[in-house]
């Protein structure tokens, strides 16, 4: 008797108190790894997309299952080109070719993007005739560059009570280079030196 209160006892425990067996939770999935680049082949979801074969023709609206066996019969992969449209647009193509074309085409923009840098040339106000030049030179070669030049002109001393000589100095810098660049921060006081930055045109 004590055995089949037992037994009785075991099985009322799979049943709710109506009589109806537990639900069990499904386990939740896993999310789905995001991949890098365009969803192909059988990662496309949709039921339909508007399809473009390899030779660019656009087909229409077709089935994806069909789009598919077409992109497998020519040896090639369906790519979605456009997923935020309805139906999606997809491409019959070699997707290995586009994704290394689109690889080098990146690299070649990182390889042409250019780092704009600012140089600094140091002067004084009773800078002479040579070491000028010799300051000149190397701003055309910054401008040629595609560099900016900040120009900061120093005075000591007793120059400060002369200030007009620093100030047509830097005017006639901005006469000289007027082909080359163009002033971008006009000069200014910072303590006892004057800055001006200039940028190539």
């Amino acid at each position: 008797m004590l055995a089949g209160k037992r037994i009785f006892l075991q099985n009322s425990s799979l049943f709710h108190n109506f009589g109806e067996p537990p639900i069990r939770r499904p386990n939740k999935a896993p999310p789905v790894a995001s991949k890098d680049g365009p969803r192909i082949n059988d990662d496309i979801r949709n039921a339909q997309i508007q399809l473009i074969d390899q030779a660019g023709d656009n087909k229409g609206t077709v089935e994806t299952v069909m789009a598919i066996r077409m992109a497998q019969e020519a040896g090639m992969d369906l790519v979605e080109i456009s997923p935020n449209v309805s139906p999606p647009v997809c491409k019959i193509m070699d997707y290995g070719k586009y994704k290394y074309s689109a690889q080098k085409k990146a690299a070649e923009a990182r390889k042409r993007q250019k780092i704009v840098e600012i140089k600094e040339i140091k002067l004084r106000p009773m800078i002479d005739d040579h070491d000028y030049d010799v300051k000149m030179r190397a701003m055309q070669r910054f401008f040629e560059e595609g560099d900016k030049v900040k120009i900061t002109l120093r005075y000591r001393g007793r120059e400060m009570a002369h200030q007009e000589i620093g100030t047509k100095l830097l005017d006639k810098i901005k006469t000289d280079v007027a082909e080359l660049a163009k002033v971008e921060q006009d000069a200014r006081f910072e303590g006892r030196q004057v800055v001006m930055v200039l940028a190539p045109r």
